[in-house]
């Protein structure tokens, strides 16, 4: 019996540890066949994650890049900046200078204004000087060359609408240069003018010089204003006329003296 009962013992205890063994022989099968099945779907989601960064990482990058542009942009924008402004000083240390050489400080109280606007059209420009610096209207606008281009036509606080002398709203006496032959100019537009209202019988001829005439109240005298181009002149008529071409051009007027009063 007590045989019998060990031979059982033993065969009971064999049978746990296979059954133990087969157990842990499919379990690790079992773990082997899912992650057999399971490694496409991880590798999806490895990639999957691995793109999903790379997308950030490149916006990221993208982001990045960008801030980078505008910064060089802003600094770009403020060299252009730095650099008109360097360029416009040049211009007014110039356009100053030639002034020095005319002399012109020593007849006229001048104020220098920057034109910030000009309708072609009608012949008007606008410059960045107003009655806060002493300007107003009718005052006696010159280039540096001192020649007369125009007048204050309206004033505001800071700025001011020059009238030029081709604009047909001009109108004025002037005469001829080196004789007794008066006229009056006016604007045609687009920098024409004429002057007209000459007697026929005097003798004026194409390059004679034109000025402001003593008798015109607004401008000082003697201020060139251009010179005969054609000249108009019919027997049947009592008057003359003639063209008269600028002797300022559209460069000229970028910065212009409005003449405050006469020294």
């Amino acid at each position: 019996m007590k045989s019998s009962a060990t031979r059982n013992t033993i065969l009971f205890a064999v049978i746990v540890i296979l059954v133990f063994l087969s157990f842990n022989f499919y379990r690790s099968e079992i773990k082997s066949f899912f992650y057999l099945i399971s490694s496409p779907v991880q590798k999806i989601f490895w990639q999957g994650g691995k793109n999903i960064s790379n997308f950030f990482n490149f916006w990221t990058d993208v982001r990045f890049s960008q801030k980078k542009i505008e910064i060089l942009e802003e600094k770009n924008i403020q060299l252009l900046t730095e650099n008109e402004q360097l360029k416009s000083l040049k211009d007014e240390n110039d356009v100053l200078r030639s002034a020095l050489d005319l002399q012109l400080q020593k007849q006229f109280d001048l104020v220098l204004g920057q034109t910030i606007f000009r309708d072609s059209t009608k012949d008007f420009i606008t410059i960045d000087k107003g009655s806060n610096d002493g300007i107003a209207v009718d005052m006696p606008v010159i280039t540096s060359k001192n020649i007369l281009c125009g007048k204050v036509f309206e004033v505001y606080s800071d700025f001011s609408r020059i009238m030029l002398v081709s604009s047909s709203l001009s109108s004025f006496d002037a005469k001829i240069s080196d004789s007794d032959i008066y006229g009056v100019v006016k604007g045609k537009d687009g920098f024409n003018m004429e002057i007209t209202l000459i007697p026929r019988e005097q003798d004026i001829i194409v390059g004679n010089l034109v000025t402001t005439s003593p008798l015109e109240g607004i401008f000082p005298r003697g201020l060139l204003i251009g010179e005969i181009k054609d000249i108009n002149k019919k027997d049947t008529e009592p008057f003359q006329s003639a063209n008269i071409r600028p002797l300022f051009e559209a460069q000229d007027l970028n910065m212009v003296f409005i003449i405050l009063r006469a020294k």
